[in-house]
Protein backbone atom coordinates (compact mmCIF):
# COMPACT_ATOMS: atom_id res chain seq x y z
CA UNK A 1 0.00 0.00 0.00
CA UNK A 2 3.10 1.74 0.22
CA UNK A 3 3.29 1.88 -3.44
CA UNK A 4 2.57 5.49 -5.40
CA UNK A 5 0.80 5.23 -8.51
CA UNK A 6 2.39 7.50 -11.35
CA UNK A 7 0.38 10.59 -12.51
CA UNK A 8 0.51 11.14 -15.73
CA UNK A 9 2.54 14.25 -16.87
CA UNK A 10 3.71 14.23 -13.59
CA UNK A 11 6.81 15.63 -14.82
CA UNK A 12 4.99 18.83 -15.81
CA UNK A 13 3.27 19.15 -12.90
CA UNK A 14 3.23 22.27 -10.54
CA UNK A 15 5.82 22.31 -7.70
CA UNK A 16 3.83 22.46 -5.56
CA UNK A 17 2.36 19.11 -6.46
CA UNK A 18 6.05 17.52 -6.87
CA UNK A 19 6.96 18.26 -2.98
CA UNK A 20 6.09 19.27 -0.30
CA UNK A 21 8.63 21.29 2.13
CA UNK A 22 11.27 19.97 0.10
CA UNK A 23 11.14 17.11 0.91
CA UNK A 24 11.05 14.78 -2.18
CA UNK A 25 7.75 12.89 -0.82
CA UNK A 26 4.80 13.84 -3.74
CA UNK A 27 1.88 15.94 -2.11
CA UNK A 28 -0.48 13.40 -0.18
CA UNK A 29 -3.60 15.48 -1.74
CA UNK A 30 -2.52 14.10 -5.04
CA UNK A 31 -1.34 10.58 -4.12
CA UNK A 32 -3.54 7.71 -4.76
CA UNK A 33 -4.25 6.07 -1.65
CA UNK A 34 -6.82 2.61 -1.88
CA UNK A 35 -7.68 3.12 1.59
CA UNK A 36 -8.87 6.42 1.33
CA UNK A 37 -10.62 5.76 -1.63
CA UNK A 38 -12.65 3.82 -0.02
CA UNK A 39 -13.38 5.45 2.38
CA UNK A 40 -14.69 9.07 0.46
CA UNK A 41 -16.88 6.42 -1.30
CA UNK A 42 -17.96 5.45 1.67
CA UNK A 43 -18.77 8.09 3.57
CA UNK A 44 -20.19 9.57 -0.16
CA UNK A 45 -22.61 6.94 0.11
CA UNK A 46 -23.80 7.15 3.54
CA UNK A 47 -24.02 11.14 3.00
CA UNK A 48 -26.36 10.17 -0.38
CA UNK A 49 -28.27 7.63 1.85
CA UNK A 50 -28.46 10.39 4.58
CA UNK A 51 -29.61 13.06 1.60
CA UNK A 52 -32.08 11.25 -0.39
CA UNK A 53 -33.72 10.13 3.06
CA UNK A 54 -34.06 13.31 4.79
CA UNK A 55 -33.40 15.79 2.44
CA UNK A 56 -34.24 14.72 -1.10
CA UNK A 57 -38.09 14.57 0.01
CA UNK A 58 -38.21 18.07 1.38
CA UNK A 59 -36.28 19.26 -1.51
CA UNK A 60 -38.32 17.57 -3.87
CA UNK A 61 -41.42 18.50 -2.36
CA UNK A 62 -40.70 21.77 -1.75
CA UNK A 63 -39.74 22.05 -5.64
CA UNK A 64 -43.09 20.71 -6.79
CA UNK A 65 -44.55 22.80 -4.18
CA UNK A 66 -43.10 25.68 -5.81
CA UNK A 67 -43.75 23.80 -9.11
CA UNK A 68 -47.39 24.24 -8.43
CA UNK A 69 -47.67 27.82 -7.11
CA UNK A 70 -45.39 28.83 -10.56
CA UNK A 71 -47.79 26.92 -12.82
CA UNK A 72 -50.81 27.96 -11.17
CA UNK A 73 -49.95 31.59 -11.19
CA UNK A 74 -49.15 31.32 -15.06
CA UNK A 75 -52.81 29.38 -15.04
CA UNK A 76 -54.16 32.87 -13.22
CA UNK A 77 -52.41 35.46 -14.98
CA UNK A 78 -53.81 33.82 -18.49
CA UNK A 79 -57.36 33.88 -16.92
CA UNK A 80 -56.34 37.44 -16.30
CA UNK A 81 -55.39 37.74 -19.40
CA UNK A 82 -58.36 36.55 -20.66
CA UNK A 83 -61.02 38.07 -18.23
CA UNK A 84 -59.01 41.60 -19.68
CA UNK A 85 -59.31 40.92 -23.18
CA UNK A 86 -63.41 39.99 -22.93
CA UNK A 87 -63.82 43.20 -20.35
CA UNK A 88 -61.93 45.13 -23.45
CA UNK A 89 -63.99 44.24 -26.29
CA UNK A 90 -67.45 44.43 -23.53
CA UNK A 91 -65.68 48.07 -22.84
CA UNK A 92 -65.53 48.56 -27.06
CA UNK A 93 -69.16 47.30 -27.52
CA UNK A 94 -70.16 49.64 -24.71
CA UNK A 95 -68.81 52.80 -26.27
CA UNK A 96 -69.33 52.09 -30.00
CA UNK A 97 -73.21 51.72 -28.70
CA UNK A 98 -73.37 54.82 -26.62
CA UNK A 99 -71.25 56.73 -29.40
CA UNK A 100 -74.56 55.17 -31.81
CA UNK A 101 -76.84 56.48 -29.34
CA UNK A 102 -75.58 59.36 -28.62
CA UNK A 103 -75.54 60.15 -32.44
CA UNK A 104 -79.09 59.18 -32.45
CA UNK A 105 -80.19 61.71 -29.69
CA UNK A 106 -78.43 64.12 -32.00
CA UNK A 107 -80.25 63.34 -34.86
CA UNK A 108 -82.88 63.02 -32.74
CA UNK A 109 -82.53 66.55 -31.10
CA UNK A 110 -81.43 68.13 -34.75
CA UNK A 111 -84.65 66.73 -36.38
CA UNK A 112 -87.00 68.10 -33.16
CA UNK A 113 -85.64 71.10 -33.63
CA UNK A 114 -86.36 71.43 -37.01
CA UNK A 115 -89.68 70.52 -36.61
CA UNK A 116 -89.95 72.97 -33.70
CA UNK A 117 -88.74 75.52 -36.08
CA UNK A 118 -91.25 74.58 -38.46
CA UNK A 119 -94.09 74.70 -36.34
CA UNK A 120 -92.76 78.63 -35.72
CA UNK A 121 -92.37 79.07 -38.65
CA UNK A 122 -96.36 77.66 -39.53
CA UNK A 123 -97.87 79.30 -36.27
CA UNK A 124 -95.98 82.69 -37.32
CA UNK A 125 -97.30 82.60 -40.74
CA UNK A 126 -101.18 81.61 -38.91
CA UNK A 127 -100.65 84.40 -37.10
CA UNK A 128 -99.72 86.76 -39.81
CA UNK A 129 -102.62 85.87 -41.96
CA UNK A 130 -105.02 85.87 -39.12
CA UNK A 131 -103.62 89.90 -37.97
CA UNK A 132 -103.73 90.69 -41.77
CA UNK A 133 -107.62 89.50 -42.33
CA UNK A 134 -108.03 91.11 -38.75
CA UNK A 135 -106.28 94.08 -39.96
CA UNK A 136 -108.31 94.07 -43.81
CA UNK A 137 -111.98 93.38 -41.97
CA UNK A 138 -110.57 96.63 -39.92
CA UNK A 139 -109.77 98.22 -43.09
CA UNK A 140 -113.31 97.19 -44.73
CA UNK A 141 -114.84 98.37 -41.41
CA UNK A 142 -113.39 102.12 -41.58
CA UNK A 143 -113.91 101.99 -45.47
CA UNK A 144 -117.47 101.08 -44.80
CA UNK A 145 -117.87 103.63 -42.11
CA UNK A 146 -116.01 106.40 -44.23
CA UNK A 147 -118.42 105.48 -47.05
CA UNK A 148 -121.21 105.99 -44.85
CA UNK A 149 -120.22 109.42 -43.13
CA UNK A 150 -119.60 110.61 -47.54
CA UNK A 151 -122.84 109.53 -48.23
CA UNK A 152 -124.51 110.90 -45.45
CA UNK A 153 -122.16 114.13 -46.13
CA UNK A 154 -123.47 114.20 -49.61
CA UNK A 155 -127.04 113.59 -48.90
CA UNK A 156 -126.60 116.63 -46.45
CA UNK A 157 -125.23 118.37 -49.37
CA UNK A 158 -127.79 117.02 -51.86
CA UNK A 159 -130.57 118.18 -49.77
CA UNK A 160 -128.85 121.23 -48.98
CA UNK A 161 -128.47 122.05 -52.83
CA UNK A 162 -131.87 120.64 -53.40
CA UNK A 163 -133.18 123.21 -51.09
CA UNK A 164 -131.45 126.00 -52.91
CA UNK A 165 -132.85 124.50 -56.04
CA UNK A 166 -136.35 124.13 -54.78
CA UNK A 167 -135.76 127.95 -53.76
CA UNK A 168 -135.25 128.62 -57.57
CA UNK A 169 -138.24 127.05 -57.99
CA UNK A 170 -136.49 124.41 -61.20
CA UNK A 171 -138.81 122.03 -63.10
CA UNK A 172 -139.14 118.87 -62.44
CA UNK A 173 -137.39 117.50 -64.95
CA UNK A 174 -133.51 119.81 -63.13
CA UNK A 175 -134.67 118.50 -59.95
CA UNK A 176 -135.13 115.06 -61.41
CA UNK A 177 -131.46 115.19 -63.19
CA UNK A 178 -129.96 116.79 -60.09
CA UNK A 179 -130.97 113.46 -58.06
CA UNK A 180 -129.55 111.13 -60.30
CA UNK A 181 -126.56 113.37 -61.09
CA UNK A 182 -126.40 113.43 -57.25
CA UNK A 183 -126.27 109.48 -56.80
CA UNK A 184 -124.04 108.73 -59.77
CA UNK A 185 -121.55 111.01 -57.29
CA UNK A 186 -122.11 109.36 -54.54
CA UNK A 187 -121.57 105.52 -56.60
CA UNK A 188 -118.53 106.82 -57.94
CA UNK A 189 -116.78 106.93 -54.23
CA UNK A 190 -118.55 103.45 -53.50
CA UNK A 191 -115.34 102.77 -56.05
Amino acid sequence: MDQFWVIPGGEDLHESTETQEGSGAPNPLVRLDPGLFIWTILTFLILFFVLSKYAWRPLLAALESREKTIRSSLEDAEKAKQELERLNAETETIISEARSEAQSIRLEAKSAGEKVKADIIAQAGKDAKKLLDENEKQIQVEKDRAINEIRQEVVGLTLTVAERVIRKNLSKEDNQKLIEGSLKTLKGYDA
